[in-house]
């Protein structure tokens, strides 16, 4: 287990949204119950925030808890909120590598990540990656990695992400389903404590298939591969109906749900759980968390962010190091 003191690292993510604002008004909300060290340019947080800047995360301990620690780096030129500057773009990519470097070597417990623009980093760094989580995952030296919406009322995993829903029954197969169910699994174990997991795997068509009137992929493969791996020790149910795995009685019965397609996965817990949703990225060899939402551009600067999911963010990071 970590430390208490060993503290959450958030990377600025894109300066001209609404990170920096988020992330300001969460360390108001958590000094005190969650150590923490911003990194990124200071000029780009909310005018006259307290800070300190320091130069290694275990500084902060030493620290007045009235100012909020940062690790500076100077990105050459002041953030237009609602404007993206290209020129930000190799720091903000730096932020996210240097956070990845502090969690592995122990000066820090966990990573949570601010949004970022993909538009910019393209435009100014020919950043090589389709998103945050690829880039996360390339630096931890994994291949395959998944990602878990997690709130207090539901954890969810998308099978299958950004694709098209015509393109779902072609990516989706025996072997990638059952890598996410892995995958999922040792994650609940290790980064969430939980010592014999249990999930409930989605149907991909209506009514699971209903015994192949509504599709044959439950038949042909699912049921197949769900009970084989039962009999390796997983605590799995399914494949079940999509729409009754989610209202309360249900989600007594699993620690996560794995749903084959996005838009699966994702309504419930927005339904459920609009602002407190928390992105988890499981598989990599370090904790990453960040908030359910993106820059936000329209708002940005205007005082109107809400910082809940952030919040969440940082607190369900805090937690996993300390399951683990």
């Amino acid at each position: 287990m970590k430390p208490p003191t060993v503290p959450v690292v958030i990377s600025c993510g894109e300066p001209a949204g609404i990170g920096p604002e988020v992330a300001a008004r969460a360390w108001a909300a958590l000094a005190g119950e969650v150590p923490m060290v911003w990194l990124g340019d200071p000029h780009h947080l909310p005018e006259g925030f307290a800070h300190q800047v320091i130069s290694k995360p275990q500084e902060a301990a030493d620290l007045s808890p009235d100012v909020l620690p940062v690790i500076a780096r100077d990105f050459g030129s002041t953030a237009v909120a609602g404007v993206p500057d290209p020129a930000h773009a190799a720091h903000v990519i730096d932020m996210i590598a240097l956070g990845v470097s502090l969690v592995r070597d122990g000066a820090a417990s966990a990573l949570c990540t601010a949004p970022i623009h993909k538009k910019a980093l393209k435009e100014g760094a020919d950043f090589a990656y389709p998103g945050h989580t690829e880039y996360l995952a390339a630096l931890g030296g994994v291949d395959d990695v998944v990602m878990m919406l997690a709130s207090d009322q539901l954890r969810v995993v998308p099978a299958t992400i950004h694709i098209a829903l015509d393109q779902v029954p072609l990516q989706l197969t025996p072997d990638s389903l059952r890598r996410v169910i892995e995958i999922t699994h040792a994650g609940l174990r290790d980064r969430f404590g939980i010592a014999a997991p249990r999930l409930a795997i989605a149907g991909l068509n209506p009514h699971a298939g209903e015994g192949g009137t509504m599709g044959l992929q439950e038949l042909a493969w699912m049921t197949p591969l769900i009970e084989s791996m039962r009999e390796e020790g997983y605590d799995l149910t399914g494949p079940l109906p999509a729409d009754t795995m989610f209202h309360a009685a249900a989600r007594t019965r699993y620690d996560a749900a794995v749903a084959m397609y996005h838009d699966q996965a994702l309504i419930p817990i927005k339904t459920l759980d609009f602002d407190q949703g928390v992105n988890v990225t499981l598989g990599l060899p370090f904790i990453r968390t960040s908030p359910d939402h993106g820059t936000a551009f329209d708002i940005a600067g205007k005082g109107l962010a809400n910082p809940t999911s952030m919040i969440c963010a940082i607190r369900m990071a805090h937690q996993m190091a300390s399951a683990a």
